[in-house]
């Protein structure tokens, strides 16, 4: 008999104790938030990565909890130091993920799992080659079109150029290790958390 089955000691292999980044991108309307959202209830050790942001906190938003709400001054100066993975600028204010919780977490072996865009997926990427990097795909434009018509909540032209920036952000497709196809939520659902539990299972060379 082994040792290790003599004194019942589980053998912890050096690639199952640092949790996984997962980035998610997908074009505006592909159900990105719902689908994360379901898996983080389903999948234990999973967590979702909190962003900063120079904006105002909304009615019931919390510090640490929605966001990290920080000054101008405070994101600049995070910026110049480099703390954070990855942070672009949508009309007056900044948004971005600090590096130090997410460390935190992987070192804690939680699976982390960031919601962004496409460039800045692979800013992610660069500071982290390790990091998988998941794209969610509508079945079809004419069913992402489908989608933004009937959530209402968009112009005509705004959902042309959401259309437009869908198949740019298509093309670089092939840079992403896993495309999920959000046809049904369920399925899509069964997808990420496939990738998930099989990078999990992965052994990665040192």
């Amino acid at each position: 008999m082994r040792e290790e089955e003599q004194t019942g000691e589980a053998l912890l292999l050096p690639h199952q104790q640092r949790g996984n980044l997962l980035v998610v991108s997908g074009p505006s309307g592909v159900g990105k938030d719902t689908i994360i959202e379901k898996v983080l209830t389903q999948t234990p050790g999973v967590v979702r990565s909190i962003s900063a942001t120079t904006r105002p906190p909304r009615e019931g938003e919390r510090d640490g909890q929605d966001y990290f709400f920080l000054s101008l001054q405070q994101f600049e100066e995070a910026v110049k130091a480099g703390k954070f993975l990855e942070y672009a600028r949508y009309g007056s204010h900044y948004y971005g993920t600090p590096k130090e919780p997410v460390e935190k977490q992987l070192q804690q072996g939680l699976d982390v799992v960031l919601k962004i865009e496409v460039q800045g997926a692979f800013q992610v990427k660069q500071i982290v080659p390790t990091a998988i990097l998941v794209f969610i795909a509508p079945p079809s434009l004419h069913e992402l079109k489908r989608r933004l018509i009937q959530r209402g909540t968009e112009s005509e032209e705004r959902i042309k150029e959401r259309l437009r920036i869908a198949r740019e952000e298509l093309a670089v497709l092939p840079r992403y290790d896993y495309c999920v196809i959000n046809d049904l939520v369920e399925t899509a659902c069964e997808g990420l958390r496939a990738i998930i539990l099989a990078e999990r299972l992965r052994i990665r060379n040192a």
